[in-house]
């Protein structure tokens, strides 16, 4: 999604980037140009620089996020003194995050009120199009307050608070004819500086399990957001240097075939 810097518009449109230029696309939402609605009609063009990139989906219906990476599921148990469970490796697992707190790139991200511990997560998302099937992927950043999240997974639900205040994602949807989500170097920068880096191909659960699991018993919407779970070392806590993000820090989640999420924390 798109707005022209131009035009005061709480609004985004749809629009195809081709080199320099981005070609506004006649549907009303990415949803919409998903189902066909409007999809093969162009309504106008930009200059790149001229406009301002939103989340490629504005209001997602539902946001399930997996933990399909076994590196990193190993090592935040280990770090507890626990193993990956049998069952882990037999279906794949998610939560729902909150569609409410959507944030796109450059967007800044406030930092939440009641933790000191403030991590990101280097995710790939899978945006839902049309008849269930991935319509294009993005990088995802699943913004997490560890110790909101420790204190309450101790009562044997969650995650909840220690997620619910922001998912960022973007910059933009590549399609599946041009980036397949099997394979990309991932990285994550914090300041300019690189804390994380994997592989999008180490995936242990592919996305047609997390989609088949995702949809078991109910309906996948256009736009509906499919987040892959953090790559291994692809955050804070897994290095356990207590090098928590901070007031102004800078996070760039990077990967490649689909670009950079740059975010600030306000």
């Amino acid at each position: 999604m798109f707005t022209p810097r131009a035009l005061a518009l709480e609004r985004g449109w749809p629009g195809r980037i081709e080199g320099d230029r981005v070609v506004q696309l006649a549907a009303q939402t990415l949803q919409a140009f998903f189902t066909g609605g409007g999809s093969a009609r162009e309504h106008a063009e930009y200059a790149l620089a001229d406009v301002e990139l939103r989340p490629p989906v504005l209001h997602p219906t539902a946001v399930r996020d997996f933990m399909a990476f076994e590196q990193h599921v190993a090592t935040a148990r280990r770090q507890r003194g626990a193993e990956v469970p049998r069952e882990w490796y037999e279906i794949p697992v998610f939560y729902f995050s909150n569609p409410a707190a959507i944030f796109g790139p450059e967007d800044e991200v406030p930092y939440p009120y009641g933790t000191r511990e403030l991590d990101y997560e280097l995710e790939c998302a899978a945006i839902i199009g049309a008849d269930g099937a991935i319509g294009g992927f993005t990088v995802l950043n699943d913004w997490s307050a560890r110790d909101v999240q420790r204190a309450e997974m101790r009562v044997g639900l969650g995650p909840a608070k220690g997620k619910d205040f922001a998912t960022s994602i973007g910059p933009v949807v590549v399609t599946p004819d041009e980036f397949d989500g099997t394979a990309g170097t991932m990285i994550a920068r914090v300041n300019g500086e690189e804390r994380s880096r994997g592989e999008l191909g180490d995936m242990y659960h592919s996305w047609e399990a997390l989609l088949e699991q995702a949809a078991r018993n109910t309906v996948l919407r256009p736009g509906d957001i499919i987040g892959s779970g953090t790559v291994g070392s692809g955050c804070i806590l897994e290095h356990g240097d207590g090098r928590w993000l901070q007031h102004g820090d800078v996070v760039e989640l990077e990967i490649e075939g689909i670009g950079v999420l740059r975010n600030t924390v306000s």
